[in-house]
Parts: structure tokens; sequence; C-alpha cells
């Protein structure tokens, strides 16, 4: 066995044995691709070459970016913003079927894309509308399922997150590129999540509309017109080369402060809170880019990518049989793994593969952050199905078999982003992005 072999499997055996011993994920990254550079290198090299490979991951711009999106989101949910937003997403879905439920699904679209977190729009939507859909008779699973169900359109709908993750791992692909590309999935995945609780809340009874009149709607509107300029501001500023996605994460951040104060919410002694808060967050997030920053050289070293490629290729030729084989693993995977370290790990591994046959690189970053997306509303490791379950007063066993439509519907709407690509591309290539 050669050194290269015997480093990849060091690494795969150490990554499989710690994660079943109970290991954090970044942890068990970390440990088993050391293990792997010091089979490659004497003890010292070893040492300074994982090192470097983990300032040289964290040391990106366009990562900055996501603890001002954080903060930004920290912000509004304690703000008074994600009430106005509830406000404007009322205007939108008081007439439809379960009007309340339609409610949290277009307010978690709204609160999602400012603050590019599904668990942030999932914890504020459900804790403010979960009370007022129980006083209107809806049951507790069906509005926790129904705000889980929605919850990830928050990390498609731009900003997001994981894109910003994934830009940095597929190089040369734009952070507004990406987000130009989420517009259409998340919207997709939003409308998905609307006609099932609506078929849902016609077989419940909850069949109630809101009358809302001219003038409240009026008023609803001037009060949530700043919070919606947020949007406007921040990806408007991107697209016109204002300022980089980087720029607009902080430009968030002090707009969100800034309308907090003249809504009379923001409870300043919260802000060391909020503040401490977003750094945990974000240092999760960084901790994983470093030590997948070492993976990946030992992945290139072993050339594991090209192996997963021979064998992928090998079981067939055929472009739909490979993205199918793809998606089914993704899927999979986003049932263990949370999304930050998925694409870290997988986007080196297929990226390559679908580049083959042409595949753009954004197109295929919408179908992974699709598929990881899927992963956060299953167990064991769901991070929105646990914030909603835990905001919902309910248990998973509750909700889970209501979930079963919902994901027949995304499953759908995922085959459609995976191989209808102008889903994916027709925003930004309109704009000259990609």
């Amino acid at each position: 066995m050669t050194i290269a072999s015997l480093s990849g499997l060091v690494m795969v055996v150490g990554i499989v044995i710690t994660l079943i011993l109970g290991f954090p994920i970044g942890l068990s990254i970390g440990f088993s691709s050391a293990a792997a550079v010091m089979v490659i290198l004497p003890f010292d090299k070893a040492m300074i070459t994982a090192a470097m490979r983990m300032f040289t991951g964290a040391n990106s711009f366009s990562l900055l970016a996501i603890p001002f999106f954080i903060l930004a989101g920290n912000l509004m949910n304690s703000g008074g913003i994600a009430k106005r937003l509830i406000g404007c997403a009322q205007l939108v879905a008081h007439r439809l079927p379960g009007s309340l439920a339609q409610t949290n699904i277009v307010a978690n679209m709204l609160f999602g894309a400012i603050s590019g977190s599904g668990v942030a729009a999932a914890s504020a939507m459900g804790s403010i509308l979960g009370p007022l859909e129980r006083e209107k008779g809806y049951s507790d699973e069906y509005s926790a399922a129904v705000n889980i169900a929605s919850g990830p359109t928050g990390m498609m709908i731009p900003p997001s997150n994981i894109m910003i993750v994934y830009t940095t791992v597929a190089s040369g692909v734009s952070v507004a590129a990406m987000f130009m590309a989420g517009y259409i999935p998340g919207l997709l995945w939003g409308v998905a999540c609307m006609v099932v609780a609506g078929v849902m809340a016609k077989k419940r009874g909850y069949v109630e509309t809101q009358h809302i009149s001219m003038k409240e709607s009026l008023k609803i509107l001037w009060e949530g017109i700043p919070s919606l300029m947020m949007i406007v501001i921040v990806i408007g500023g991107i697209l016109n080369g204002v300022f980089t996605a980087t720029e607009g994460s902080a430009i968030a951040v002090v707009y969100a402060f800034v309308l907090s104060l003249i809504y009379k919410n923001l409870d300043l002694k919260m802000l060391p809170k909020m503040l401490l808060d977003s750094v945990k967050t974000t240092a999760v997030v960084e901790f994983l880019v470093c030590v997948s920053s070492i993976m990946s050289w030992v992945m290139s070293y072993a050339k594991i990518p090209q192996l997963i490629s021979q064998g992928l290729l090998g079981i067939s030729s055929n472009p739909v049989v490979i993205l199918l084989i793809m998606n089914v693993i993704l899927l999979v995977v986003g049932t263990f793994m949370d999304p930050t370290p998925a694409v870290l790990i997988f986007t080196p591994i297929f990226l390559p593969i679908v580049q083959t046959w042409g595949m753009h690189p954004v197109h295929f970053g919408l179908m992974m952050v699709m598929n990881l997306c899927v992963g956060t509303l299953t167990p064991p490791v769901g991070a929105i199905l646990f914030a909603g379950c835990r905001i919902g007063n309910v248990s998973i066993q509750q909700v889970i078999r209501l979930l079963i439509p919902f994901f027949i519907a995304v499953t759908v709407c995922l085959l459609l982003v995976t191989f209808v690509p102008v889903l994916s591309l027709g925003i930004p290539q309109a704009l000259a992005l990609c």
C-alpha cells in the first residue's frame, strides 16, 4: 500500500471511528486529518502543514460575511423587525386556507431573505405565530410542521451563509451568482409548502381567512417597508457593485441596529448576549472550515476524489443516473451531518465529476444546498427540526408524520432544480453573473 493510500485510509477510518465514539464533527475531521498528515510527513512538518492549511482555509474575505449576517438575524429577532415582516407576510397569505400557517411560511421566506439562517427564521416565526395559531384552534403539531418545513427557505433565498461557504470551496464561483441563483429554488420550496399546508388545512377544517381592511393594509405596509428595504439595500448594493457581499453583511448589521432603535424594541442590555451568541455560531463554522481545509489537502494527496469519480463513472456514464446517485448520497449524508461540513467535504469530491459533462458550478451548488437543506428537517441532527419542535412544544414523533407530505413536495422541487438548469441559472445568467 502506498503512503497516499494509507493516509486516505487513516483519515476515513479515523472519521468513522471518532463519529461512532460521539466526537463532534469538527474534532472528528480535525484529529483524523492531522493523523493522516503525520502518515505523509514527519511530525514537525505535519503540524506546520496542518496549521498552514487551517490558516489558509479561514483566510477568506467572503467568510467574514457569516458573523455579520448571523448578528443581523439576532438583531432582527430582538428589535421588532421580525414582527413587521410577519405583518407583511399576512398581506400575502391572509386569504389562503390556514391563513396563519401560510403567513408563517411567507414570513420564514422574508426573514431568511435577510438573516440567511433557517434555524433563526423558524425560531423567530414559531415563537411569535405559534401562540396565535393555538388561539385559532390549530393543532400544535400542524403549526410546528408547517414552520419546520418552510424554515430551510432561509438557507436558499439570499443572503445564505451556506452558499458563502460553498463559494469558498468551489473556486471561481461568485457569491453574487450563488445568491441570485437561490431565489427561484427558494421560492419553489416555499410555494410547495404553501400548497401542502393549504391542502392539510382544508382537511383539518382550518379554512378561516383573515380580513384586513385597506386602512390596516396600508398601515402594515408602511410599518414594514423599512424592514423590507434591508433586502433591497443589501442585495441591490451587491448586484450593482456598490459593495461586496461581506461589506453588505456589515451594512445589514448597522441597518438592523438603527432600525431596532427606531422601533424602540431593542434592549441594549441584551447586546452582549447577542454578540456572544453570534461569536459562538461563527466559531463553529470557522472551525469546520479550518479542519476541512486539512482534510481537503489529504484528500487531494490521496487522490480520493479521483477514486470516487472513477467509481461513479464505473456504475454509469449517464449524467442523469450519476446525478440521481449524488442526490441520494447527499440526502443520506444530510440526515447525519450539518450542511456546513457536508459542503466542505463533498464539494471537492462531486464538483469535478459534474464538470466533466459541463454542469455549471452554480447549478451544482444549488442542487447540493437544497439536498442538505432537507437534512435539516430530519433526525438525528436536523437543526431546524429540533428548533421547531422546541419552539412549538411538540415531540419529534408528533411532527414527523405530518412532515411526510412536505418531504414529498420538496423532493419534487429538488428533482426540478437538479434537472432543469434554468431554475438555478436563469437569474444569474440574465444579470451576467455567470
